[in-house]
Parts: structure tokens; C-alpha cells; sequence
């Protein structure tokens, strides 16, 4: 098993096999490889229950009773990815990476993604002990054969990784953070081109503690996450070095967790990642892993390798993961400190949000009137110039071009466009058209009429606009249809549902900052009606009415104190323990809250892949998301989209839309990230 720090639980899943007989070992798995064909199973369920230190041993005495290698019978008897798998498992970790490495850059091309992985991943002890494998393996130098194969700063933070001299020391000073957060700073947003040593030096050096202090003070100087800033300033193999480097700083489990679920999501499953993950994490930080992935993409590591490989292989893996974690939301307790600490982190946070549609410089409404008007005149219609000029301005800019456009033509500009345009485009436009409050009321009152209530689109209004917002959604509501939006919500919902929304509809939620004991207080609320806590203190039916006032009426920075607080007190998370607990549309709206109070970047970006994913697509959901938040936070929802889906927003558009319809979805959007 893996050496531990002084004080450490060990969070591994893989252990030291009681009673370890390491000759009557080596003989079972010689008699199981005798013969005509081999005993797979015998095989896979000895190799998984030992440790790496007690297979080296199976190895030496398989050697001394048969004069034969073990490794290479295994490779002789077993073949493809079980293969792989468990001869991955007989090598020392060093050699493994080694062997990793090696292959990674032999041949035609260059495993990038390999190189990066092991290299952004390891201490600076396995490191040094990487190195040395190489050497002993390949009568090779490792740094030589890498600067052989690669180029550039990519080169250099591979090799600068490679010396594994990273600082050790866990006190921090003050100042230093500072000065490389202006440092880092200067050497990329602030600069005409980007100075990459100043990001290799800082990146590949200073110790674990002391970055994440540096990344801390980095989002509150800046108001971008470091993130944001490699993929603004870097590019290529270099910019996904730097961002692994990143995330392993953060949370080296929750970097392997991305991984492993990159590698199993869609079709087709990379194995030699899953293969090198399963294998090298299994005796350091697999419990680790495995409740990240949970929590972070709501089902088990177990699950998602049992629903996507097959045979021997699969039960190896399984042997490997160690288990399977259905009790979606429980945090270990490593994991739930990792979470508080997020909460910590976020309370302070402060990004600043950014639209991607901007008032147009050398604004002239009458040439703008005058070219729409053209653009619709006579036989056809001209889209490329509609859409170049809607999408390019403010949308108080637009309301500028209504007016000038009645002045001078005597026409209503949206009833033109309604009647040139059509489908999804029409939609898209004339959303662009309407000032903000009236096309949320609008979509409200489309989600309400006819057979059939569009509950997702009720939650998606509600529980993410700001007071102001909601107060001018009222009033549009009682404006344009002549009836109260509660009166609407009234006739149309019912149940807990409707409370919900009716006092989501009031924009009453709270503005001030955090009350810590008054955040205890509502998180064992939350608890309490979760039935997740020690004690009761009240009825149902007023613990219900308790815990809505909580979600509706209280300030975003409280409920994160909140948030935090509930994690402390019940080992759990709040959002999939709503999931797991509650049901229907009472589940959606709440999950939508903590969502938006959480991250509302990311709460959008979430909304618009599932827009995207699959067979068909959404269009009324992305022209909605995409008009709504276009002058808001879109820009952030951007960031949000690549982060999580490894892809970005304009890439899943391109691929999801065609003709004006994607022109002017990609126009909002407002680049390429």
C-alpha cells in the first residue's frame, strides 16, 4: 500500500491481504494459467485483493518456484484491455507511469493527454521515483526523450514538472501570494501577449497551499478565475498542461474524477485512461474519487463502470472502484470538509458578471431603422442584415429603433418582423425586440396558456431573476395581459407548487449579507424536513412552510452560509438530498433555487447542454436562455459551458443549429472560447 503522511487516513481501495501467503499465491495463479486456457476469474480476484507491495512478492516467488515471469504469462494467457488491466496492476506504481510515459511518446505522434495526467498529477516523491524507473526500465533519460518529443512552453512545463522540486512548506506568506497574483496578472490580462514564464515558473514551483491562496486572491483581485485567464491568454497542449496543473492544485481527486467520467461519457469508452486511472489511484485516493464523482455528477463511479465496459474486465474495475456509493448527496468526511471549504470560499467570491451583447459604439437609430426597413421591403427578406444589426445592439439600443422606426414609416417594427421572419429565427428576433421584463412575461404567459403547464419554464424565470427583475415582470405581466402574475400562477398551479412560485413571484428574497446563527438555525430547518436530522422541533406542515420561506426569502449570501452550515451539521448536501428526498415539480423548483444561489452561471450552462444533448433540440429553451441572459451573464455562462463540458458553448451551437437561426445564436453568444 501507498507510504502515508504523518497524521493521514489512508483512502485507498485496495488493502494488505490478511494471512498473505505469497507462495501459495504465486501457485494458484500458476495452476490457474496451466493447461489449456486460464482461470480469469481466479486470476482477477487474487491480483485485486492484494496489495501492490504483496503482487511484487506473488512476483519474486512465482520466480523462484517456476523459474518463469509472472508478467509475461499473464500477457501470454490474457488478452486485450484485461490484459492491459492487469498487468497495469503487477507493475510497481513508478513502473507503471514509466510504462505510461513511454509508450505515450514512442511511435508515430505523442499521447499528449498521457504526458499531462501523470506529470500535472504526481508529487514531487513519485516524481523522483518515476525518473528513476524510467532509467532502470529503458536505460533512457526521461527529461531527454520528453524534450525529444515535444516543443515549446508545453516543453518547458513538462520539463519544469519533471525536476518534482515543487515547494513542500505549508506556511504561506502573505505578501508572496500577493505578489504573484499581480504578477500573474500583469503576465497575462495585463499585457500585450502573454509572458508564459511568469505562468511556468509560479505554476510549476510553489507549493499546493500556497497556490490555492494565490488562486483565492487571484478571483477576488480580478473578478475571473485563474481558469478564465489560461484559456484567455494560453492555447494548445500548453493551456490544457496548465489548466490540469491547476485542478490537481485545487483537488487532485476531483481532477481524476473529471477523467475518469470524460473517459466513460458518449460513446465509445477511452480505456487506456480508465485503465491508468483505476490502476494508479487505487491505493492513494480512490474513496476520495469516488465520492467527488458522485456528488458532482449525481451517480456512482461504480455505476457508470458497471453500465459501460464488460466481462472479466469489468469485474476488475469493480474490484478496484471498492464499491458502490447509492447514497447520493453523503459526503466522507474529507470530502465534506473540501465542500465547507468551498462554501468558505464562496461566501467571500466576488465574479463579476458579463453580457456578451453590448451597446454598439456610434449608435445611429435612423440608419438602423432605414436598413430593416429595407431589408424587409420588396420580394424576400434580407436575415443577414436583420440579424447582423439586432444582434449587435443593446437591447436599449433596439427599443431606440422601434420608436425611430414608427417615426418615420409609420409601422410597428415587431409586426414587420413577425411577418418576414419565421420558426426558430422569429422567435430569436423578436425576443431580442421585447424590452427584458416583457419577454420574461411573455414566456411566463406562453408557459401557463393552452393544454398543459411548461413547469420548467415557470422554475427557470422564477427562481433565478432578482427582485428588480421580478418587480418588472409584475408589471409587464399586469400591463400586457391585464391580469395579476399571481393571479396567473393561481389558476394554473396548484399544491406546495404554487406557494412556491406565488412567493418567488413577490421579489421579496432578502439583500443584506449573512446571519451565522440564524443560518444554523435554517440548516437544521433544512435537515429537519429533509429527515435527515438527529431531532424534530416542530410539526411537518409548519417545518414545510419553514423551509419554503427559507429558499424564497432569504438573501443569496446567507443561503450559502446556509448551505455550508447544512453540510457541517448532517455529512450532506443539500441540493441531491432535496433530489433524493422530495419528488415531482416541489423537487425541480427547490433544486432550481439552490442551484441559481450555488452558481447561476452554471445553473444556465447546465440548462443549455441538456438544450443541446441528444436527439433534437430545445429551441425554445436556448432562444430563451440565450435572449435572457445575454446582456447579464451569458459571458460567464460561457466560462461555466467549457469547464464542465470539456466543449465549448459556440462549438455546441455550431453543431446543434443551422442557417440564420445558428448566425444569430452564434452572434449572441459573442465568440469562440
Amino acid at each position: 500500500m501507498a507510504k502515508l503522511a504523518q497524521g493521514a487516513k489512508y483512502r485507498g481501495s485496495i488493502h494488505n491481504f490478511p494471512d498473505f501467503d505469497p507462495s501459495q499465491d504465486a501457485d494458484t495463479l500458476y495452476n490457474a494459467m496451466k493447461g489449456f486456457g486460464s482461470d480469469k476469474e481466479a486470476i482477477l480476484e487474487l491480483i485485486t485483493s492484494r496489495s501492490n507491495r504483496q503482487r511484487q512478492e506473488i512476483c519474486q516467488n512465482y520466480k523462484s518456484l517456476y523459474g518463469k515471469d509472472l508478467i509475461a504469462d499473464l500477457k501470454y494467457e490474457l488478452t486485450g484491455k484485461f490484459e492491459r488491466l492487469i498487468v497495469g496492476l503487477m507493475r510497481p506504481p513508478a513502473y507503471s507511469d514509466a510504462k505510461e510515459i513511454k509508450d505515450a511518446i514512442s511511435g508515430i505522434g505523442t499521447d499528449e493527454k498521457c504526458l499531462i495526467e501523470i506529470l500535472a498529477s504526481r508529487t514531487n516523491e513519485q516524481i523522483h521515483q518515476l525518473v528513476a524507473a524510467y532509467k532502470d526500465a529503458y536505460e533512457r533519460d526521461l527529461e531527454a526523450d520528453i524534450i525529444g518529443d515535444t516543443s515549446g512552453h508545453f516543453q518547458k512545463m513538462l520539463v519544469v514538472l519533471l525536476q518534482g522540486t515543487r515547494e513542500e512548506d505549508d506556511v504561506v506568506s502573505e505578501d508572496l501570494v500577493q505578489q504573484d497574483v499581480q504578477d500573474l496578472y500583469e503576465a497575462g490580462e495585463l499585457k500585450w501577449g502573454t509572458d508564459e514564464a511568469q505562468f511556468i515558473y509560479i505554476l510549476g514551483n510553489r507549493s499546493k497551499q500556497h497556490l490555492r491562496l494565490v488562486f483565492d486572491e487571484y478571483l477576488k483581485t480580478t473578478g475571473k478565475p485563474i481558469e478564465a485567464s489560461i484559456r484567455g491568454e494560453l492555447s494548445g497542449d500548453f493551456e490544457k498542461l496548465m489548466l490540469a496543473t491547476v485542478k490537481c492544485i485545487r483537488s487532485t481527486p476531483e481532477y481524476f474524477a473529471e477523467r475518469l467520467f470524460k473517459a466513460m461519457k458518449g460513446l465509445g469508452t477511452r480505456d487506456n485512461t480508465l485503465i491508468r486511472i483505476m490502476v494508479s489511484r487505487s491505493e492513494l485516493d480512490m474513496l476520495d474519487i469516488r465520492e467527488i464523482f458522485r456528488t458532482k455528477y449525481e451517480k456512482s463511479l461504480y455505476s457508470m463502470i458497471k453500465n459501460d465496459t464488460s466481462g472479466e474486465y469489468k469485474k476488475t474495475l469493480l474490484k478496484l472502484c471498492g464499491g458502490d456509493d447509492d447514497a447520493a448527496g453523503k459526503f466522507f468526511p474529507e470530502a465534506a470538509q473540501v465542500a465547507y471549504q468551498m462554501w468558505e470560499l464562496s461566501a467571500v467570491a466576488r465574479v463579476e458578471v458579463k453580457g456578451t451583447v453590448h451597446p454598439a459604439g456610434d449608435f445611429n437609430p435612423d440608419a438602423d431603422a432605414k436598413a430593416l426597413r429595407k431589408a424587409m421591403k420588396g420580394l424576400g427578406t434580407d436575415e443577414g442584415t436583420i440579424t447582423d444589426i439586432i444582434t449587435h445592439r443593446s437591447n436599449a439600443q433596439r427599443q431606440q429603433i422601434r420608436q425611430t422606426f414608427k417615426s418615420h414609416f409609420g409601422r410597428d417594427l415587431m409586426a414587420d418582423l413577425k411577418s418576414e421572419l419565421s420558426g426558430d429565427l422569429a422567435r430569436l428576433i423578436l425576443g431580442l425586440m421585447m424590452p427584458p421584463a416583457h419577454y420574461d412575461a411573455k414566456q411566463l404567459k406562453k408557459a401557463m396558456e393552452g393544454a398543459g403547464t411548461d413547469e420548467k419554464a415557470l422554475i427557470e424565470i422564477l427562481a433565478t431573476r432578482t427582485n428588480a427583475e421580478i418587480r418588472a415582470i409584475n408589471e409587464a405581466y399586469k400591463e400586457d395581459y391585464h391580469k395579476s402574475l399571481e393571479d396567473a400562477l393561481s389558476s394554473d398551479t396548484s399544491g406546495h407548487f404554487r406557494r412556491i412560485l406565488i412567493s418567488l413571484a413577490t421579489g421579496n428574497r432578502e439583500e443584506g449579507g449573512e446571519d451565522r446563527d440564524r443560518a444554523r438555525e435554517d440548516a437544521q430547518v433544512a435537515a429537519e424536513i429533509l429527515e435527515i436530522a438527529d431531532t424534530t422541533s416542530g410539526d411537518r406542515s409548519s417545518l414545510e412552510t419553514r423551509f419554503m420561506t427559507i429558499l424564497c426569502t432569504r438573501s443569496y449570501q446567507h443561503l450559502r452560509r446556509v448551505f455550508q452550515e447544512f453540510i457541517k451539521m448532517t455529512n450532506y448536501d443539500v441540493e441531491h438530498t432535496i433530489k433524493k428526498e422530495m419528488s415531482g415539480d416541489v423537487r425541480d423548483v427547490f433544486v432550481a433555487i439552490v442551484q441559481s444561489v450555488k452558481n447561476k452561471p452554471l445553473f444556465f450552462a447546465d440548462k443549455l447542454y441538456k438544450s443541446m444533448k441528444g436527439a433534437g433540440t430545445e429551441e425554445k429553451t436556448l432562444t430563451r436562455i440565450m435572449v435572457s441572459r445575454s446582456e447579464i451573464d451569458l459571458l460567464n455562462i460561457r466560462q461555466e459551458f467549457i469547464e464542465k463540458y470539456d466543449k465549448s458553448l459556440h462549438q455546441a451551437i455550431e453543431g446543434d443549429t443551422s442557417g440564420h437561426f445558428l448566425k444569430a445564436l452564434l452572434a449572441v453568444c459573442g465568440g469562440e472560447d
